[in-house]
């Protein structure tokens, strides 16, 4: 559910970009790569219709030109891709020059595939004749391709775990079994398939790079690219929350953010800053963390941030590991039950779903009991529901940043509001609101589902931004 990836979205930059390099991957596999003589991209869907917002189309040549949106320099990022659209021949692979076009090989269609919002074809030229691929990016990163699409994989990765969860009520169970909270069941999981010291290398990696795109947002002052010209404010809220204060690094910034004033308004803004730095970063093409979604990515780090630096100072490795199991957890409770793709169930798929994972991890730390944990992920989805995605511009901009501080501030409330919540008195279980919320998906128009055709992406022209 963590993945870490370059913005602006998860579906529609970080899902094409592995997309590629999935079929790049099956060609050799079937020993057709080096035969390849031309290749043709369609995306279809939202994928077009956001597309250009999303830099999509960026990171479709990025992956068929074998980067690694995991290690590849942001600030190469529009340098491969300039010279892909100056050349007009992109290096498939790193490996063979193929002639390519970006404006008539990338072919961007309205058309809506059958299985998904975010369908895309890739197909390639061998001996004069097409071999075509389907894949579809479901949302946080995670891409499937047609034909595995109504198979029993995710049945069969569930149940190689030794407490394969689904629902709720399921890890309640383990838990109770076990007595254990909800993060060590998560954790011993993780233990089935890798070792502990991998776990938390991969975790400190993950929170490593949610630190760093935390600390770039609050130091890179300056407009957002993509035509809106949206100013960057994580800028000035930090620097009229930092003070006087002086630090070289990460580190002695923390320490520094830690001897400012705490007052009600003061936490607000700290949290809400790092929230909209994160998002920032995001927005113009810097590397985040999947949280859900590249599109949610502020709300998680940001909350996390709160309880280290601001709610409780002795926090450590071991509560940024518990947090980040348990958030994960939640997050897959809804990706099985309901979707975590703004594409299929607008942004209350998105911000809700971060929220939620965000209250639940909290609400651990704080001393809540696997059952308050779960109220706590409610509580937070229960005020999403019916979140619509309506980008200005097909950009992660307006109103997706602001949404990350809005919804980190929710969670950090639904945490509190299920610690003095008792359990059985509560009437609408995790499982229902995951339930309700895909119906509400389902229920709700195409044009409030990432399509840039309802709601403030057509209620606000952008003479007006």
């Amino acid at each position: 559910m963590l993945k870490i990836g370059v913005g602006p979205s998860s579906s529609h930059t970080l899902g094409p970009w592995r997309a590629a390099e999935r079929w790049i991957k099956e060609l050799k596999q079937s020993g057709k790569f080096d035969k390849v003589e031309s290749i043709t991209v369609d995306l279809y869907g939202s994928l077009s219709l956001t597309g250009k917002g999303h830099a999509t189309d960026y990171a479709v040549m990025l992956g068929l030109s074998g980067c690694d949106p995991e290690s590849i320099p942001t600030n190469d990022i529009k340098t491969v891709v300039s010279s892909i659209k100056t050349k007009k021949e992109l290096n498939f692979n790193n490996e063979k020059n193929l002639p390519f076009d970006s404006t008539t090989q990338i072919i961007f269609n309205r058309k809506f595939l059958p299985f998904h919002s975010n369908g895309m074809r890739f197909s390639a030229t061998i001996n004069g004749r097409k071999s075509k691929s389907f894949y579809y990016s479901i949302g946080g990163g995670f891409v499937v391709k047609e034909e595995l699409k109504n198979s029993k994989r995710n049945f069969e990765i569930k149940c190689s775990f030794p407490y394969p969860i689904e629902k709720g009520t399921e890890l309640l169970q383990f838990c109770k079994i076990l007595n254990k909270p909800i993060s060590d069941v998560v954790l011993e999981n993780e233990k089935s398939i890798r070792s502990e010291n991998d776990i938390d290398f991969e975790l400190k990696r993950i929170w490593d790079t949610m630190l760093e795109c935390m600390y770039t947002g609050c130091h890179t002052e300056g407009n957002l690219p993509g035509g809106l010209n949206v100013r960057r404010r994580a800028f000035d809220l930090h620097k009229s929350l930092q003070g006087d204060n002086s630090y070289n690094n990460r580190l002695e910034w923390i320490y520094a953010i830690r001897n400012t004033e705490v007052k009600f308004r003061q936490i607000i803004k700290w949290v809400s800053c790092f929230a909209l730095a994160v998002n920032e970063v995001n927005a113009s093409l810097g590397r985040v963390v999947t949280a859900p979604t590249n599109g949610s990515a502020g709300v998680i780090p940001s909350v996390l941030m709160y309880y280290l630096v601001i709610e409780n100072h002795d926090g450590n490795f071991e509560d940024i590991k518990r947090f980040l199991l348990v958030a994960g957890e939640i997050g897959s409770i809804f990706k099985k039950g309901a979707t975590i793709s703004a594409a299929m169930g607008g942004c209350q798929a998105e911000i809700g779903v971060s929220a939620a994972m965000a209250a639940g991890a909290l609400c651990e730390l704080l001393g809540g009991s696997p059952e308050q944990v779960l109220v706590a992920a409610e509580i937070a989805m229960e005020h999403h529901l019916g979140l619509t995605c309506d980008p200005i511009g097909g950009l992660v901009q307006i109103p997706c940043i602001e949404r990350n501080a809005m919804g980190a501030i929710k969670a950090i409330n639904a945490a509190e509001l299920a610690l003095d919540t008792n359990p059985e008195h509560v009437k609408v279980p995790l499982d229902k609101v995951v339930s309700t919320m895909w119906e509400t998906a389902q229920d709700m128009s195409t044009k409030y589902k990432e399509t840039s055709e309802g709601g403030l992406a057509v209620g606000v022209h952008l003479t007006d931004c």
